[in-house]
């Protein structure tokens, strides 16, 4: 897979992400760099493989993780997000990701925990592990054919969280109030999955489709639409900007 790591801003820290580029909590914290133009080496895991020295830079296993200056890394895609705001999203004034006004900031988390845990457990690990994680993990590891049924699941699960996107998106400017936030990144960093594998039907959501098609132009996303999953290309639409 590419692992293009974003903008490069001549930085001298040591900043780097364990990632996978199909997990969406690794694609949402890749945003935050790109939106902070903040440059980050990026080492790709495959974190189900549970290797012992993954496993001592994070026991549960999972990615994202964090190391800044060789300090104790930070786990977890909604924790890193709380403390690149802090450490980065403080200094940004107006370009910061989080609103200042403490119930404002509530609805941003509360819409980054939808889709980052609830969207991830009813859609985006039904489909994206059926249809990417088997193809490239081998049989030992839980490879093999797509389950029909867990695919079916994961289609109608993501049509009723296509429609509730799409209200946030046809009755806010963006989808936590007025300016775009973290809200928005952590879901096009699981709509971007999803939309790689051809899942979205983009002529039933009109206003969604205008709020993809604005945070897709961004420069923080480029590095996003560069990701290649080996043996699996991604529909034609994924990278052209005027979809």
């Amino acid at each position: 897979m590419n692992t293009n790591s974003g903008p490069v801003t001549g930085t001298s820290q040591n900043l780097k992400l364990v990632h996978h580029s199909v997990s969406a909590g690794c694609r949402y914290v890749r945003l935050i760099f790109g939106e902070y133009d903040q440059h980050v080496e990026l080492i790709e895991e495959k974190f189900w493989q549970r290797r012992p020295q993954f496993l001592s830079l994070n026991p549960a296993g999972e990615v994202p993780v964090f190391v800044e200056n060789n300090i104790d890394p930070i786990s977890g895609a909604m924790v890193i997000g709380e403390y690149l705001d802090e450490t980065r999203g403080a200094l940004m004034r107006k370009k910061r990701l989080m609103p200042e006004n403490p119930h404002r900031r509530a609805e941003v988390r509360r819409l980054v925990e939808w889709f980052l845990i609830k969207m991830e457990d009813e859609v985006v690990r039904y489909l994206a592990g059926e249809r990417i994680l088997k193809l490239i993990m081998n049989r030992q590891e839980g490879g093999g054919p797509p389950e029909a049924g867990t695919l079916r699941a994961g289609r109608v699960n993501l049509k009723n969280h296509m429609r509730y996107i799409s209200h946030l998106a046809s009755t806010r400017n963006w989808l936590a109030g007025a300016n775009i936030s973290h809200a928005d990144l952590a879901c096009a960093a699981s709509i971007s999955i999803l939309d790689y594998l051809g899942e979205i039907s983009w002529g039933e959501e009109p206003a969604l489709k205008e709020w993809y098609a604005r945070i897709k132009s961004r420069p923080s996303f480029q590095p996003l639409l560069a990701d290649k999953i080996v043996g699996l290309a991604p529909v034609s639409h994924y990278v052209d900007l005027d979809f």
